[in-house]
């Protein structure tokens, strides 16, 4: 095969988990991609010579990418030739993410900044090493992309990924009921029918340009 779908996963993951997209792109090679990165500067440094490795004998990439995975390679990899991407409840804007998870734990910025970093009660470790990162490093991202949401994602809110899908011209579609991890047997069912939605919109949207071309139309984006 000339096309490969390399999949990124969220914190607690792991590459094995690319498995499960095999038979969602049965016409591509699909590759879980295995890092170890925790921090952005460290995806930064880790994700591209990873990606290169991959691709080095595909004509066409596509990345599928997991809520912190998404932020990880929209940090790493804008700058490669991706074809498409598909993220499952990205993390799109992690310095809203960091503020409110200060907020959560009660934690002002001058703490954060004085003690560095701060452990809370629900399992994140606050860093103002990162904080000062994300605000550096703002994420620029222009590769076609569709989002899957769910409605009750509890670390990123409608308004957040609605901006994001806006200023990126990206696809939305919220899950009811949804949850941030998409885990189960009705979660798992929604995620592949947008997956192959999105696929089947795909081969319809490249039809019609090839029939375009075929009568002097430009394409249309």
């Amino acid at each position: 095969m000339d096309k490969v779908v390399i999949y990124i996963h969220g914190k607690g993951g792991n590459a094995e988990e690319s498995v499960h997209y095999k038979s969602l792109f049965s016409d591509c090679d699909v590759v879980g991609l295995n890092y170890t990165a925790q921090y952005p500067w460290e995806a930064k440094k880790e994700f591209p010579p990873l990606f290169d490795l991959i691709c080095k004998n595909y004509k066409s990439v596509q990345i599928v990418a997991n809520s912190i995975g998404a932020y990880f390679a929209m940090n790493a990899l804008s700058g490669k030739q991706i074809e498409k991407a598909y993220f499952i409840s990205p993390i799109v804007n992690m310095e809203q993410l960091i503020v409110d998870m200060m907020f959560w734990a009660n934690v002002t910025e001058d703490e954060l900044q004085d003690r560095k970093e701060i452990e809370t009660t629900f399992g994140e470790t606050l860093s103002w090493e990162y904080l000062c990162y994300v605000r550096k490093n703002p994420i620029t991202w222009e590769i076609p992309t569709d989002v899957l949401f769910g409605e009750k994602d509890n670390l990123t809110s409608y308004a957040t990924i609605s901006e994001f899908a806006k200023q990126t011209k990206s696809t939305l579609t919220v899950m009811r009921n949804g949850e941030h991890w998409f885990h189960t047997e009705e979660q798992m069912k929604f995620l592949d029918e947008w997956i192959n939605k999105s696929r089947q919109l795909e081969v319809g949207r490249m039809c019609d340009d090839e029939n375009r071309n075929r009568e002097g139309f430009p394409p249309v984006f």
